[in-house]
């Protein structure tokens, strides 16, 4: 659940790309992706040495509805997970800085979630000890974000992680106390009900923009003996409800654990982290056209 910090300057100088380009003091000059060549139907490690750092532990990553800002999780050298973010300025992407939403009050920030309007963040507040694990937010002022707060009930009233908000504005979450993915029912600026989604297995759930699908990792299933976690996807059926989740397969998952997906916000890739030899994890992205590979001819 946690990932590995570093303190991440812009101190490469990147190479040529296909969006952008750096130049010789490492700033980035791109609009959408940190100037990154987008991926097809191979995975690969997300901006390498400026969000992906060798030796380090990072996980789920999140973007503002017009791709400017990305935020995303990742271990210091205490093994303590914070949030970090780089934001676009019109000429060049930020230094990636570490942002603090509960100022102190929770030891460590996992799983943001920036919503599809973008005027709030969704994260996991937890103690080190991991008795503590609840959803928060920050909502967007016109110059920062506001104090952080946790989300009143029926959210919290169990141990919660991994929050994501669809389009609609419902909550997705895991349920840790249960045991089971959640969805709690927008109502206004809240969440008025609480119930169980009905999906067969998996965790770390996370909704496509258009609300047609679920992707999330669960342990293998093509291999006996594997006990690593793969990457799924179930479709929404013609009757609403949600389908058997489907392997992505061997060309996106690895013999590593494959886990915590998000779709981003234009639909076009998924990103996931993924554990690396050395025991750490990196981020990485394919486009989406590997979802729609393995979508049933019926739907």
């Amino acid at each position: 659940m946690s990932y590995k910090k570093h303190l991440c300057a812009f101190a490469v100088v990147v190479s040529a790309m296909n969006n952008g380009y750096a130049n010789p003091n490492g700033e980035i000059f791109n609009q959408v992706y940190l100037g990154e060549q987008q991926p097809a139907m191979i995975p690969k490690v997300f901006a390498p040495n400026i969000i992906s750092l060798s030796g380090r532990y990072e996980g789920v990553i999140s973007f503002t509805p017009d791709l400017k800002e990305i935020y995303f999780g990742a271990n210091d050298s205490e093994n303590k997970t914070h949030i970090y973010h780089t934001k676009y300025t019109g000429q060049t992407w930020t230094p990636v800085t570490l942002i603090d939403f509960t100022k102190g009050r929770k030891e460590e920030e996992i799983h943001p979630f920036v919503s599809f309007d973008g005027n709030k963040i969704y994260f996991t507040a937890l103690s080190s000890g991991l008795t503590y694990n609840k959803i928060w937010y920050v909502n967007k002022t016109p110059s920062a974000w506001s104090d952080a707060q946790a989300l009143p009930a029926p959210v919290n009233e169990d141990q919660v992680f991994f929050p994501i908000q669809s389009r609609s504005g419902d909550l997705y979450y895991y349920n840790l106390t249960k045991g089971r993915n959640y969805k709690a029912t927008a109502n206004g600026e809240h969440f008025s009900s609480s119930e169980e989604l009905n999906i067969d297995f998996g965790v770390h759930v996370s909704i496509s923009p258009k609300e047609d699908y679920l992707v999330m990792n669960a342990r293998n299933n093509t291999e006996t003996g594997r006990r690593d976690n793969d990457l799924f996807v179930s479709f929404k059926t013609k009757q609403g409800t949600w389908g058997m989740p489907i392997n992505l397969g061997g060309t996106v998952n690895s013999h590593y654990n494959d886990k915590t997906p998000t779709i981003s916000p234009d639909g076009k890739f998924l990103f996931f982290g993924r554990d690396e030899a050395d025991g750490k994890a990196n981020i990485y992205w394919v486009s989406t056209e590997v979802i729609e590979k393995v979508r049933p001819n019926n739907l």
